[in-house]
């Protein structure tokens, strides 16, 4: 498991707004904080739903490899997942570009721009 990388995971249960279901996510935790065996890995979910009132937060990833259908990131609703939540993977890797893009999301989210 790598940042960038596109894994499947178990998001249930969830409660109240949180995201739920078994989706794809994106590897967002330091390589090296993955490597040291830390109990949880913070993730992206990942939505093929288009709503145009989120553009600001969402980032178009295209399917490719293992990802067999155009993604959309929910960057705000970014989460530490148990290990055990994790499921198939990597299905695809994030270009730069597109984890630039995720990157300045994410910030946003976050008020660091």
């Amino acid at each position: 498991m790598r940042r960038g990388e596109i894994w499947t995971a178990n998001l249930n249960p969830n409660k109240g707004s949180e995201i739920g279901k078994i989706r794809p996510v994106v590897i967002m935790q330091e390589d090296r904080l993955i490597a040291t065996g830390l109990a949880t890995i913070l993730a992206i979910p990942l939505t093929t739903q288009f709503r145009p009132a989120f553009v600001p937060l969402r980032v178009r990833i295209a399917a490719r490899d293992r990802l067999s259908r155009d993604c959309y990131t929910m960057v705000e609703h970014l989460t530490a997942l148990d290990r055990s939540r994790f499921g198939e993977g990597p299905l695809a890797t994030l270009t730069a570009e597109e984890m630039a893009a995720v990157e300045k999301s994410l910030r946003g989210v976050i008020g660091l721009l």
